[in-house]
C-alpha cells in the first residue's frame, strides 16, 4: 500500500511539472502561429528556430517551421522540417502541399510534380486544386530547366612572401654519401624573401541540359611577379570541363582538368609542371546545415625538363560541413589519401605515400564582413632511400591561413590575409618555413 500510496505521489508530482512545460510550448506555438497570421514569417522563423534540437519531430513544430522557413526563401530547410510532419503523419494535405511547394523553389520538379499530384488526389477545395493545376502546367513547361549562366572575374594582388623559392634557410648542408662533407648551396637553393604583385582573371559557365543533368567548365590564369628574385616568378593556368547530375539531395561532379604550372627560372624552357586529369566527386545534403562528400583524384603529372620526375597521383578523400545554427560559424574538416608513383623505375625515392586531413570555417561579422580561418596537415612517406642522404625520407607538411573578406559593393571584394607553410623533413635540405602577407581585391562579371 505504501508503495502504491507513493508512486501516486510521484506521478502527481510530475504531472505538475510537466503542466508548466507543456503551456510554455503550446504558447510558443500559439505565437508563432500569430506571428504567421501577421504574415511576420521572419518573427516566427526566429522565435521556433532555436527550438529545433528540442522539438523536431513534433508535427505542429514542424509544420509551422516548415511554413515559416519556406516563405523566408529557406526551401531546404522547410523540405526537412515537412518531412518530419509527413513522418509521422503520412496523411496531412496542408503539409504535402507546403513540401511540394518547396520541392518546386529547389528545382526538384519531380519531387514537386508528386507531391502537388498527392494533393489533388485527396479532392481538396477547389481553388486549392486551381492553384495546383497553374504548378503542375508550370512544371510541364519548365522541361529544359534554369538557363545558361556564366561567371566572369579578374582580381589584383600585392604582398610579402619570406620565401619566395620554399627553400631552407641553412647555407650549407652535410651529405652523408660523401662523409658528412659540408657542401654550400647556391643563391637559388637557400630561402629568399622578396615582395610580389599578380594579376588573376577566370571564367567559369553552366548549361543545363535537363532538371538533373548540366554541363560545367571553368578556365583561370594566374601571373606572379616577384619584386627582386624574378627567376622566381611563376603563373598558373587551369581548365576544366565535366557535368554534374543533381537528384533531390545528391549532387555527382565529373571533371576533366588540365593545368600548367610555370617557373620562369632560365633552367627551365617551358612549363614548370604539367597535369592532366580528372575528379569524380558526390556530395549530399543532410539537412539544411550539414553536408557530406567523397571524391577521388587522378593527375598524370609530366615535367618536360626534369622528365625523371614524371608520375601518376591518385588521391580519394571525405569530407563533411556544418553550418551552425543563430549566426554561427560555417566549418568544414576533411581526411584524404593517395600515392605519388613515379614511373622511371630507377628513382624510387622520388614516389611516396600521403595522407592529410583539412578544416576551416568562416564567419560572417557583418553584412560586409567575413572572418576565414583555414588549416591543413600533410604526411609523406618515401618509398626509397635517398641516393646522397642515405636515408628515406619523411615529410611533415602544415599549411593554414587567416584573414578578412570585405564587401564594400556588390560583386566587388577586398581580402586582407596571411599564410603560413612548415615543412619539417628527416633531410635538412627539404626543412622550410614560409609566410606571406597579401592584399587582395577582386571583381565578379554575372551573365
Amino acid at each position: 500500500m505504501k508503495c502504491r500510496k507513493l508512486l501516486r505521489i510521484a506521478a502527481a508530482g510530475l504531472l505538475v511539472c510537466l503542466l508548466p512545460l507543456s503551456a510554455v510550448a503550446d504558447d510558443v506555438l500559439d505565437r508563432a502561429k500569430a506571428l504567421m497570421a501577421a504574415r511576420d514569417a521572419n518573427g516566427a522563423y526566429q522565435l521556433l528556430a532555436p527550438l529545433q534540437s528540442e522539438r523536431a519531430g513534433d508535427p505542429n513544430y514542424d509544420y509551422l517551421l516548415g511554413i515559416a522557413a519556406l516563405d523566408l526563401g529557406r526551401n531546404t530547410e522547410a523540405v526537412f522540417a515537412l518531412e518530419r510532419v509527413l513522418a509521422v503523419q503520412p496523411k496531412n494535405t496542408k503539409a504535402r502541399a507546403e513540401i511540394a511547394r518547396a520541392y518546386y523553389n529547389l528545382k526538384e520538379t519531380e519531387a514537386a510534380k508528386r507531391e502537388f499530384q498527392n494533393v489533388r488526389d485527396q479532392s481538396p477545395p477547389e481553388e486549392v486544386k486551381i492553384t495546383i493545376d497553374r504548378y503542375l502546367d508550370a512544371i510541364d513547361r519548365a522541361t529544359v530547366g534554369p538557363k545558361p549562366t556564366a561567371r566572369f572575374y579578374v582580381e589584383g594582388y600585392a604582398g610579402y612572401d619570406t620565401n619566395v623559392n620554399s627553400a631552407t634557410a641553412d647555407r650549407s648542408i652535410a651529405i652523408p654519401l660523401f662523409g658528412g662533407a659540408l657542401f654550400s648551396l647556391g643563391p637559388g637553393a637557400y630561402k629568399l624573401s622578396d615582395g610580389y604583385w599578380g594579376i588573376a582573371a577566370g571564367v567559369s559557365g553552366r548549361v543545363p541540359i535537363n532538371p538533373r543533368w548540366a554541363l560545367v567548365g571553368g578556365f583561370a590564369g594566374n601571373r606572379r611577379w616577384n619584386f627582386e628574385h624574378d627567376r622566381f616568378d611563376t603563373s598558373f593556368l587551369d581548365l576544366n570541363l565535366g557535368a554534374t547530375y543533381k537528384r533531390d539531395r545528391d549532387l555527382l561532379s565529373f571533371l576533366v582538368q588540365l593545368n600548367d604550372f610555370t617557373v620562369y627560372d632560365p633552367l627551365y624552357n617551358s612549363a614548370y609542371r604539367e597535369a592532366r586529369g580528372g575528379t569524380l566527386q558526390w556530395q549530399r545534403d543532410l539537412d539544411a546545415r550539414n553536408q557530406v562528400s567523397a571524391y577521388v583524384q587522378y593527375a598524370g603529372l609530366t615535367y618536360p625538363d626534369q622528365r625523371i620526375r614524371n608520375a601518376d597521383r591518385y588521391v580519394a578523400g571525405l569530407g563533411y560541413a556544418h553550418a551552425f545554427v543563430g549566426g554561427g560559424p560555417t566549418m568544414y574538416v576533411g581526411a584524404y589519401g593517395g600515392s605519388e608513383r613515379v614511373r622511371d623505375a630507377s628513382v624510387p625515392h622520388l614516389g611516396f605515400d600521403l595522407y592529410g586531413v583539412r578544416l576551416g570555417g568562416e564567419q560572417v561579422l557583418s553584412e560586409k564582413f567575413t572572418a576565414f580561418l583555414n588549416g591543413a596537415y600533410e604526411r609523406r612517406s618515401y618509398d626509397a632511400q635517398e641516393p646522397f642522404f642515405l636515408v628515406t625520407r619523411r615529410d611533415n607538411q602544415f599549411t593554414g591561413s587567416l584573414g578578412v573578406h570585405f564587401v564594400p559593393k556588390r560583386n566587388w571584394r577586398i581580402t586582407t590575409q596571411v599564410l603560413g607553410f612548415v615543412n619539417r623533413s628527416n633531410i635538412d635540405l627539404f626543412t622550410f618555413d614560409r609566410a606571406l602577407a597579401e592584399v587582395r581585391l577582386r571583381r565578379d562579371f554575372d551573365f
